[in-house]
């Protein structure tokens, strides 16, 4: 799936090497391909207070789009 730069997205797996979970929401920074020839982008994480907290690349394929009929919530940095 191809997403708009810039926009919030959630991840769909867990990143633990990122501390990051899956619904984690995410900023979508550059969009590029891996050396292996898949679809990746890189991704800004962010604290609840607007921190910069990680930066990564991730397949396309661990996010997906934001839907209406959920809710944000914050958690614990573990």
């Amino acid at each position: 799936m191809k997403f708009e730069l810039y926009t919030d997205v959630a991840l769909t797996r867990d990143l633990p090497e990122r501390r990051l979970r899956r619904g984690d929401i995410v900023k979508l920074v550059d969009h590029h391909m891996a050396p292996d020839g898949t679809e990746e982008y890189s991704i800004e994480v962010f604290n609840a207070v607007g921190e910069t907290i990680a930066v990564t690349a991730v397949p396309a394929s661990a996010l997906e789009a934001l839907r209406d009929d959920e809710v944000l919530c914050a958690r614990q940095l573990s």
